[in-house]
């Protein structure tokens, strides 16, 4: 099909549809510009948008809540130009923020029925099949979209490179009712943005050799580890510091699984894993990763975490590493606003992990930008305390009360084991103390847990 705007016309597009986006391409992504534009052309309006991830180059989609095309939005995470729109009350309705799992699942269960999906898709072949393992866009595994061509009312792939063969296939031609060939479908190198971007600080690194250790004296670290790391820079420094341990030890992971990166690749590619599980790639190592090695595995958002599955890989993980923007003395995380109420990002699936892995560990410096990161009160709660097994700083280790073996272990390991209290007060020594930064305005998004409970709510200033 040669135009945007005939495959609208072909999926009977009206006003007030759902429309689905993925971000596979991250900061990178051209195709939910071109589809709304085109939507915007097409005079549609009151359209529901619900991409898996919103990033700084979605600023382009700013003009289309202006102008009505767009009134409502479900994603797991936003950041940037955008997200500050949000907040300041451009929407008439409240945002959903969910997890990642959790919008797996409300596809897949028709609580959040799709009426057409875009595909950014790097290649396709001549039967429709789809991939991100080639092309000019090459972006690794298409996880995320994979939920939504299996559930959604139509699919519609945006490909600007055709080609006969397929290396790999990640949806299959069967799912996808209409392939639309554009120039331009986004940009691979910005994969690697935001937080996946940067290398770690020297506290940073400091944290990392602190959690590779208290992974070491776990009891965890055996033969059939399952591991997975999240997208902060200190998160991954810690595969580079287990990397070594594992090796002396002679373990052998099944997997490592989430967003994958190349600290990951060679790890794997090393033998210190049998397989990775991946869902989308963080960096291009990765996503040449995906295309050479046989056991670079594709996964779907719901295989991934969905809290349906209780064959979930974030059920079977051993242990999981995760950041924070906040954590307070419950052990309770905000990783979707910053300390001044800015939206900066979402659950993704830290709640999904967080509440399936055997040892959930939080890494973060006490303080950032002269804020404490321990603090009495949460400006937004995205993963509850309860599901959360230990914070590691740079200043010593934060154990939850329900796990006294782990403590003992870190203790005999000779770690510098503290209780959060005592971390806080370090945090604040030094630091501006955060003032109550929750908006009193309207109510302009709505933080969902997997299972789609509200949790919390984020208010305009």
């Amino acid at each position: 099909m040669r135009t945007i705007r005939e495959a609208l016309e072909k999926a009977g597009v009206k006003d007030g549809a759902t429309l689905s986006f993925h971000h596979h391409l991250r900061n990178g992504d051209d195709v939910m510009r071109q589809v709304l534009a085109a939507c915007s052309t097409a005079g549609l309006r009151d359209l529901h948008i619900a991409p898996s991830s919103l990033f700084p180059c979605h600023a382009s989609l700013i003009p289309f809540l202006e102008n009505g095309t767009v009134t409502r939005i479900t994603t797991s995470y936003m950041t940037g130009p955008l997200a500050d729109a949000v907040r300041s009350g451009l929407l008439p309705h409240p945002v959903r923020l969910q997890s990642h799992g959790g919008r797996a699942a409300a596809i897949a269960s028709g609580r959040l029925p799709i009426d057409a999906t875009f595909i950014a898709a790097p290649a396709v072949d001549g039967a429709g099949n789809l991939t991100g393992a080639t092309g000019p866009a090459a972006c690794g595994p298409l996880g995320y979209p994979m939920v939504d061509a299996a559930h959604a009312r139509h699919v519609i792939a945006l490909t600007n490179h055709v080609t006969r063969d397929l290396p790999r296939i990640c949806i299959p031609g069967h799912q996808v009712h209409t392939i639309v060939e554009t120039d331009h479908i986004g940009d691979a190198s910005q994969i690697a943005s935001g937080t996946t971007g940067r290398a770690p600080s020297p506290k940073g690194q400091a944290i990392a050799d602190l959690t590779a250790q208290l992974i070491a004296c776990s009891g965890l670290l055996q033969n059939g580890f399952r591991f997975q790391t999240g997208a902060g820079a200190t998160s991954l420094a810690v595969a580079h510091a287990l990397a070594p341990i594992m090796r002396d030890r002679a373990i052998t992971g099944a997997f490592a699984a989430g967003g994958i990166t190349g600290a990951l690749v060679d790890m794997f590619r090393a033998g210190l894993f049998q397989t990775l599980r991946d869902v989308q790639a963080f960096d291009l190592p990765a996503v040449r990763s995906y295309a050479e090695d046989a056991g670079h595995l594709p996964m779907s958002a719901e295989t991934y975490a969905s809290p349906d599955r209780p064959d979930s890989i974030a059920r079977q993980l051993d242990v999981m590493i995760l950041g924070a923007a906040e954590i307070d003395m419950e052990f309770n995380v905000n990783v979707t606003c910053a300390s001044d109420g800015r939206i900066i990002g979402g659950s993704g699936g830290h709640a999904d992990t967080a509440s399936g892995a055997a040892l959930p560990i939080v890494t973060t410096q006490l303080a950032a930008a002269g804020f404490p990161k321990l603090v009495r009160s949460l400006t937004c709660l995205t993963t509850p305390g309860a599901t959360i097994g230990a914070v590691v700083t740079e200043a010593g280790i934060a154990i939850h009360p329900s796990r006294p073996e782990l403590a003992e272990r870190a203790r005999r390991a000779g770690l510098p084991v503290a209780t959060l209290d005592d971390l806080r007060r370090k945090a604040e020594t030094g630091t501006v103390p955060p003032e109550n930064t929750r908006g009193t305005g309207k109510p302009v998004a709505l933080c969902e847990a997997p299972d789609g409970q509200i949790i919390d709510e984020i208010r305009a200033p």
